[in-house]
């Protein structure tokens, strides 16, 4: 029997098999496709999912992919041949250097993505096949039974559901859905080969097409690679010399029809088997929001998994995970709608007043600032002050992402946590009750001593106190104060936040 399958072997997928391996977790990929999809769907990858690329080690494989960009260059005209550079738009990448120690170099086109983690997640013990589908899944008490389109049954103790939006896990757990499905029109996705700026110039990243005959968005995905999404009637290269309004040596690699979808799952945890991904939730592609949500799934079930493989933690640890991902779902699939509806409350930095009149998130909040409420969380403060100022939304409440600040060179608080339960206090004094408390659990538990006053203060602890910040790096408990008999209350707060 095997720890953990997952039926799905896109960029979720092996992000939640490297994640697993990380935390010392062999998982099995099955993935029903001949091999690694060669169209670049989402393109951004927002500095938290940088971070945990970057717990996991994979901080250089993720640098050599990215397509660089230091700002986004937005044009809207007719054909490309049409646009005028003077009047394009450029927005600089978000500049969040303070609130994390990761920066997007650019884009990550999933393709390119993919190509990094397959070799990653083998690397860290898993197993991959290709060409191999989930047709079904019956469940007991002691594991979870996967039937193969070859007619082999997989058995395992947990199965993870990153199968995309045509999930085959979803239904045979009996899980149902919410939202409206399908929305818009079928877009064909044309990947083709050309030199664009030899031709035109510097080319922006991306541009709104607005011939009558080929309205749609052309995007940089490479060095000579782009891609075209259009709605309208007509052969790959019919579509895209109309969209350059020039003759253009073009090589197509492949076209798809594809269509935007707002679905969530009812649940995210049925038993032993869990969705992750577009499986539990699909939110419209303006954003990015799908891809890092889906990351994130994976990245707040694996170590939940692997505690509780390991005895470590109880089974009601696993219930977190649905209340959490759930939740943050919803929260994303609003903000998907919005943009969807008004796509100004995305693209417009100054537009705060307008976002905030619609109830609409700025976009790194969206991906950094949400909040968990559940029981591995104590004393949870589920709304942050802020939705559009990240570092004042990261202010050390439990359920927030632990504040990034430099403590070394290279080196960011976000680094300390290590992939463990970490209290951070401004003094040694916590690190002997840390270490009783660790003993008496059996749980690796560490002390980072950060010694900075504004640091201290702006996570409410510069009275002496400390936070407990959970393997994610999210905080699980804070006291502002010293307590008696520290590593009493420590053991009891990590024992509450495990389920044990």
């Amino acid at each position: 029997m095997s720890d953990v399958v997952i039926a799905g072997g896109g960029s979720v997928g092996l992000a939640a098999a490297v994640f697993l391996g990380h935390h010392g977790v062999r998982a099995h990929v099955v993935e029903r496709r001949a091999g690694l999809s060669e169209h670049p769907r989402a393109l951004g990858l927002s500095p938290r999912t940088l971070e945990f690329f970057r717990e996991a080690g994979l901080g250089p494989a993720l640098e050599a992919v990215a397509v660089r960009s230091t700002a986004m260059w937005k044009a809207d005209a007719r054909t490309v041949a049409e646009i005028d550079p003077a009047d394009a738009p450029r927005h600089p990448l978000p500049a969040l250097s303070e609130v994390s120690p990761e920066t997007p170099r650019g884009h990550y086109p999933q393709d390119r993505l993919d190509a990094a983690l397959l070799p990653a997640a083998r690397e860290r013990g898993a197993t991959v096949e290709f060409g191999v589908a989930v047709t079904g899944v019956e469940q007991d008490a002691d594991g979870v039974s996967v039937t193969l389109s070859d007619g082999r049954i997989l058995r395992t103790r947990y199965l993870v559901g990153a199968d995309g939006v045509n999930t085959a896990v979803r239904p045979a757990l009996g899980i149902g859905t919410t939202g409206p499905g399908e929305v818009g029109e079928p877009v064909l996705n044309i990947l083709f080969e050309a030199d664009l700026t030899g031709f035109f110039g510097t080319m922006p990243t991306m541009v709104e097409i607005r011939h009558p005959d080929v309205r749609g968005m052309l995007l940089s995905v490479g060095e000579r690679r782009w891609v075209l999404h259009s709605g309208a009637p007509g052969t790959p290269e019919e579509l895209i010399r109309t969209a350059l309004g020039a003759e253009v040596p073009v090589t197509v690699i492949a076209a798809k029809w594809w269509r935007p979808t707002l679905r969530m799952a009812e649940a995210f945890r049925a038993g032993r088997a869990f969705l992750v991904g577009d499986a539990a939730r699909a939110v419209s592609p303006l954003g990015a929001f799908g891809l890092n949500t889906g990351v994130a799934d994976a990245h707040n079930l694996a170590w939940k998994l692997a505690m509780v493989l390991s005895g470590q933690a109880g089974d009601r640890l696993l219930d977190t995970y649905d209340d959490e991902r759930h939740a943050v779902a919803e929260l994303v699939t609003r903000q998907a709608v919005l943009r969807w509806e008004n796509p100004r409350l995305h693209w417009d930095p100054a537009a705060a007043a307008e976002r905030a009149a619609a109830g609409a998130w700025n976009a790194p909040m969206v991906t950094m600032g949400y909040r968990y409420d559940s029981a591995a969380v104590i004393d949870a403060v589920p709304e942050p002050p802020s939705t559009e100022d990240v570092a004042a939304a990261l202010d050390g409440a439990p359920g927030s992402r632990l504040p990034h600040r430099w403590v070394s060179p290279g080196v960011s608080s976000v680094d300390l946590v290590r992939s463990r339960f970490t209290v951070f206090a401004g003094t040694p004094d916590w690190a002997e009750a840390t270490d009783k408390a660790a003993a008496r659990l059996g749980v690796s538990l560490g002390a980072a001593v950060v010694p900075d006053p504004a640091w201290l203060s702006a996570v409410g602890i510069a009275g002496g106190g400390a936070l407990l910040v959970r393997p994610d790096g999210f905080v699980a408990w804070r006291t502002p104060m010293p307590v008696p008999e520290a590593d009493a209350v420590l053991e009891s707060a990590v024992a509450r936040v495990l389920a044990r």
